[in-house]
């Protein structure tokens, strides 16, 4: 193992599962056109950043409700079937993850998720047992690319980071993470490019 780089922290969202919330409606709006429209101003991705960054599900529910009443029923699907707005893993990265557990790697992750969706995923995605800890923004209160909560998960990790590899899809996390001193990968190639990154690291064989 490379002595620079003891520990790997990961993103959650397109590195390793994908997550969209045209999927979840997609299943609910036959229209296309109905559809880009809805998403366009009701669930919307700032909407939904918000419960990321803290506010509970059931409020931002609720506020959309009294704007647009009359998609209620659409609107209130939203938390229950959460679940749907996640297709599957990204494929080849929790294979990674899991190849790294079997060398001893220590394994973290810093995600941009509300609490309460929070709540709903992580029983769904077991891969996610070999992370020693997960600082979660929603919970935390903090949110990517804030560098607080890069000064929280290195001091909760207990790894400097500078031997750390974070990875992420995001530019502006790894911009905040490398000006941190954090090593980067930033997530755009897919897993082979990550793969590859790893081995070089010695991180894997």
């Amino acid at each position: 193992m490379s002595d620079a780089v003891e520990a790997v922290v990961w993103d959650i969202g397109h590195v390793l599962v994908q997550w969209s919330i045209r999927h979840l409606y997609e299943k609910l709006i036959d229209d296309p056109a109905e559809l880009d429209w809805f998403l366009t101003h009701v669930t919307t991705l700032p909407w939904h950043f918000r419960h990321d960054a803290g506010e509970p599900l059931a409020d931002l529910i609720a506020e959309k409700v009294t704007e647009f009443p009359e998609h209620r029923a659409l609107i209130e699907a939203y938390a229950p079937r959460w679940l749907d707005t996640i297709p599957g893993p990204i494929d080849g990265t929790p294979a990674l993850v899991e190849a790294l557990a079997a060398r001893g790697v220590p394994q973290f992750s810093i995600t941009n998720f509300g609490a309460d969706t929070w709540a709903m995923f992580r029983p769904t995605f077991p891969v996610l047992d070999h992370m020693g800890d997960v600082v979660v923004s929603g919970v935390e209160r903090l949110i990517k690319p804030d560098p607080a909560i890069f000064h929280l998960a290195a001091q909760r990790f207990g790894h400097a980071p500078e031997r750390m590899l974070f990875i992420d899809d995001n530019p502006a996390n790894i911009a905040t993470a490398g000006a941190l001193g954090w090593n980067v990968h930033h997530f755009t190639r897919g897993a082979a490019a990550l793969e590859a990154d790893l081995r070089g690291l010695g991180l894997l064989a």
